[in-house]
């Protein structure tokens, strides 16, 4: 097996974090993304959506979306545990796995995409909706700062895919520079734990 990702990418960066905390050591491949290399049609045969991750598997076949991806090494590595145990856990896990990519990730990467224009070679770019995005991601961190108020991590004591999720969004869209409301107090007391973590020191 090899991950076809791209090094800087909340999506690529969340399946390396989530092997690194199953102890998985996968050959990889940097797909050159502001080159459109995942664009091509080479890569398109891999993943038609044309985004990174990809996880080429030993029959040839390919399963691509960083929680996929996630879900079948979970399966193959069940400890440690990170999609939870029990049902009650498991939800618990998937609405603030999903909180975090849909109200936080998604918003975010939006705004950074229409504002930078980084990819406008390619795409339409509104400037309109990128700000809208933004003030999206913005409202939703102080929710989260509360949240984190009584919680180690986003669905309790225990460290979740959830986690993965918001802190390499956060981890992005610092990098970027996005003008967000990174100084949240008990944000910056969760970005110092998670920071300790082996996986996020790749």
């Amino acid at each position: 097996m090899k991950l076809y990702t791209a090094k800087g990418t909340p999506n690529g960066r969340r399946v390396e974090i989530f092997l690194a905390e199953k102890h998985v050591d996968l050959p990889s491949v940097q797909v050159d993304l502001r080159g459109g290399e995942n664009i091509t049609p080479e890569f398109r045969r891999m993943n038609p959506m044309g985004r990174i991750p990809v996880l080429e598997m030993e029959d040839g076949s390919f399963i691509s979306e960083s929680v996929a991806i996630c879900r079948y090494f979970e399966s193959l590595h069940p400890e440690p545990c990170l999609f939870g145990r029990g049902a009650e856990q498991q939800a618990i896990i998937e609405m603030w796995g999903r909180r975090a990519e849909l109200n936080f990730l998604l918003n975010a990467a939006t705004a950074f995409r229409n504002l930078t224009g980084f990819f406008k070679d390619r795409e339409t770019i509104n400037k309109d909706w990128g700000q809208t995005s933004l003030e999206v991601a913005q409202n939703a961190l102080p929710i989260f700062d509360a949240h984190l108020a009584s919680a180690m991590y986003l669905a309790g004591d225990e460290f979740s895919i959830a986690d993965i999720t918001f802190g390499a969004g956060l981890d992005f869209t610092q990098a970027v520079k996005l003008d967000l409301p990174f100084d949240l107090v008990n944000l910056v007391s969760y970005r110092a734990r998670l920071a300790e973590r082996p996986s996020f020191q790749n």
